[in-house]
Formats: structure tokens, sequence, C-alpha cells
């Protein structure tokens, strides 16, 4: 008969030999998650809702990764990426560039199309001079010199070769008004292939939100433009984008005016007309280059022109202060405005 000391020790062996334990964890509870980066010159923000929170996780990180992979390709500012590249080359000869930067320079040209000429990212011919963190702006001889680089026609397309070229020597393009908005349907997209239902993602000033937020809608908030912590109204939203464009997100002033990086085409200088634009529509790149249309064209031409636009809302800040809204939003019951603090 075996002894209950070796009874215990064979029990211990077993035990240690076993691959598994038999104890389970208490399985994760879905919820709420969120990540926040800076990337792209600006916050980059998720929340999402998940079943399964290491799912969440990873397709938080592919939203961020999908961020990055964007701003390493469109930032005029990194030497190496292909919008760079394009701004060296394509002044001396048609450029070969990636489908994705073709297609997304096409899209800008609609835009310019569209609003005739308000949206233009051949604004970078004259707004590469400014340096807004330095409080650097040139002067009206050399705005006066690269103004005539403002032009969209300047940018020449040839589908069959997947080419870009500018027509002239002095021509620069920028898609940051629209490169955002373009991130975040990529982003989106991305949520939806991984089984994510409910959720928002968030560059700058520039939100899309994927269905609901469990049974509500989403209340997107738009800051006043004076005043950093003050909401001005709230809109309610599901499946939808929002674009809000502003003097206060990028400027300096000097001599009692406000130098912003929301340029007029025609004259090379800071737009006057509005302090924000807010634009609601299907999705992310087409807010976006409406709301930097409508800062350009001002409240009363701004507010016709989206009232033209199917399934477009706007709302406008002028330079007084006074908030515009087109009929959509005007009529919405939970659309809630507070005070300009004009």
């Amino acid at each position: 008969m075996s002894s209950a000391g070796s009874v215990s020790a064979r029990t211990k062996e077993e035990i240690l030999s076993t691959p598994r334990f038999f104890f389970r964890a208490r399985p994760a509870q879905a919820h709420w998650m969120s990540r926040e980066e800076a990337i792209m010159g600006t916050s980059i923000r998720v929340e999402l809702w998940h079943e399964d929170p290491m799912m969440g996780d990873a397709a938080m990180a592919a939203v961020m990764e999908e961020m990055h992979r964007i701003d390493r390709a469109m930032s005029p500012f990194k030497p190496e990426s292909e919008l760079s590249r394009l701004n060296r080359e394509a002044p001396k000869a048609p450029v070969p560039v990636s489908e994705e930067m073709f297609e997304l320079v096409a899209r800008s040209i609609e835009f310019s199309r569209l609003s005739e000429g308000a949206f233009d990212i051949t604004f970078a011919s004259v707004g590469c001079m400014f340096d807004y963190r330095k409080g650097i702006k040139p002067t009206a001889e050399k705005i006066a010199a690269a103004l005539p680089g403002i032009d969209y026609r300047h940018i020449l397309l040839d589908r069959r070769r997947r080419t870009i070229e500018f027509a002239r020597d002095n021509v620069r393009i920028d898609l940051g008004g629209i490169a955002k908005g373009y991130a975040v349907d990529n982003c989106v997209a991305l949520l939806k292939t991984r089984s994510v239902k409910e959720a928002l993602v968030m560059a700058g000033g520039d939100s899309r939100v994927l269905g609901d937020k469990r049974g509500r809608p989403w209340m997107i908030g738009i800051r006043d433009p004076r005043r950093k912590d003050a909401v001005v109204a709230m809109i309610p939203l599901v499946d939808a984008a929002i674009s809000t464009s502003g003097d206060y997100e990028r400027y300096f002033e000097t001599g009692g005016v406000r130098y912003h990086h929301i340029l007029d085409p025609r004259t090379g200088l800071s737009a006057t007309g509005a302090r924000s634009v807010t634009i609601v529509g299907p999705d992310a790149t087409t807010t976006e280059g409406i709301s930097k249309s409508v800062f350009i064209m001002g409240p009363e031409r701004g507010i016709r022109f989206v009232e033209s636009l199917p399934g477009i809302d706007a709302v406008v800040i002028d330079c007084d202060g006074n908030m515009h809204y087109t009929a959509g939003l005007r009529q919405s019951p939970q659309c809630s405005q507070g005070s300009t603090g004009a």
C-alpha cells in the first residue's frame, strides 16, 4: 500500500505534467475602447465598441498604422514622401505616381471644378512661403510673383500612363485640404473589415462615425472659434461624416491681422469671410473638401452652394461671430445651439 506521502508526490507530479490547469480566466467583457496619437500634424483619435477587446485593440492599431502610412505618402514636410517627390519633379516632366495619389489628386480637381476654383490644392504655390509656427509671411511682392502658380488647371493628369505633370515651373500642391478626410474614410473601411459596427474616427477637424453609439446618435460638438473649450452647437450623427475648417487651426497675428492656413486662391492671402465652417455629409473626403470650399466662398455664397448639393449640410460662423445654417440643420430637432460669444 502506498503511503499518504507517496500519493501526494505522485499527484503533484501529475498536476505539474498536465498541459493545462483547468482554470479558465473570466472572458473579457465587450466595452468602449479608445486610442489617441499625434499623426499628420494633428490629433488622431479612434473610439470603438467590440465584443472581443483583443480584436478591438488590433483594430485600433490598424487605424493608427493606416494614418501613419498616409502621412508618409502625402506629407509635404517629409522630403521622402510621394507628394514631395511630385512637387520636385512634376514641373519638369510627367511623374508616374501610385494609383492612390493619382485618384486623390483627381478627386481634388473635381472639388475645384464643383466649387468654381474655391478649392484648389495648388494654393501651396503661395502657401509654402508661410510659416505659421514662426509667424512668417511672404512679402506682397513674393505673393504677386507666385500667385500665377495657383490654378488647378495647371495640374495635368494622364490616366492611361498614370502620370501627373505641372504646366508651370512654380506650381506646388498640398493635399492638406483633403488628405485627413481621405485617411478617416480609409480607416472606417478598415474597421468594417474587422467586424466593427460602432466607431468614431477623428483626424483633427475631420470625423466620421460608423453606426450609432449603442442605440443613440453620436453627438459631435462644434467649437467656438474664439474660445477653445466652448461649444456653440451639437450635431447628432449616425453613419455620417463631419468636417470643420477654422481660422484658429494654424495661424498667427501681426499688425491686428490674423494670418491662417486657409488661403483664398484668388489672392494668396487668408480668407476673411468666416471664422469656421462645418460640413455634414456621407464621407469625410467630401465633407473636408466642401468645408474648405465654403470657407473660401464665405457665408452667403457658401450656404447657397451647400444647399445645391444633395445630402450635404453646413454651419458657418461668419467673421462677426454670427451663425448660419443650411435648411437641413435648421429643421433638425436634435441639433442644439449655443452662443458664439461674439
